[in-house]
């Protein structure tokens, strides 16, 4: 990748940026880096906590969850959500809708880039990538997402699109809600990953 090649960034955010954010940034790296290659470095995921615990590694339940389906807790850092993060974003996946008004909060002109995780499926089901416009690989993974935020008024999020907090919880918890966040954050970056690189994506695993 040359220097100065535009980045598609995607920010994540829950509470404590130790579980469920946490766990999502380094998953989708890992399925990244296996479906793009080199060409991952076109995507930059990062992760924020509404109320994160900032410095800590991720909770160790979801560690065992995310080395499960072949993510890499290393290196991982809780940071605050901060307004500069979302800015920076062109992509922002809420876990629930209370991340998503603290998101907006921080930065009303992020709406049409703020979706919920569950909420970004549904909306995926609309053919959002039909006809986009041509440009650069990272253009198009911009206008896929407005496209998103246009089918928005046809789903409206609602309570079942909350993905909720393992904190405290069993390990089976930490598991189910990681399965959770595997499913759909993996439908998302194959349909991004065959806009940024069509002939090299992989599907989801199953």
């Amino acid at each position: 990748m040359g220097p100065g090649r535009p980045v598609f960034s995607i920010l994540l955010v829950c509470t404590g940026n130790v579980c469920r954010s946490a766990f999502a940034q380094q998953l989708g790296r890992a399925y990244l880096l296996e479906a793009l290659g080199a060409e991952a470095a076109a995507v930059r995921m990062t992760s924020a906590g509404t109320k994160a615990v900032v410095g800590s590694g991720m909770h160790p339940d979801t560690e065992l969850v995310l080395q499960g389906l072949g993510g890499d807790p290393d290196g991982f850092r809780a940071q605050q959500l901060r307004s500069d993060l979302i800015v920076e974003a062109d992509l922002v996946l809420a876990m629930t809708r209370r991340h998503r008004d603290a998101v907006l909060g921080l930065a009303p002109r992020a709406l049409a880039r703020t979706f919920l995780l569950q909420e970004a499926v549904g909306l995926m089901h609309e053919g959002a990538t039909a006809d986009l416009p041509d440009g650069s690989t990272v253009e198009r993974a911009r206008a896929w997402v407005a496209r998103l935020a246009a089918a928005r008024g046809r789903r409206p999020a609602g309570r079942g699109d909350d993905i909720p907090d393992p904190i405290g919880r069993p390990l089976e918890v930490h598991q189910e809600v990681g399965q959770a966040i595997s499913d759909a954050l993996l439908t998302v970056l194959a349909q991004l990953a065959a806009l940024l690189e069509p002939q090299g994506a992989q599907p989801p695993p199953g």
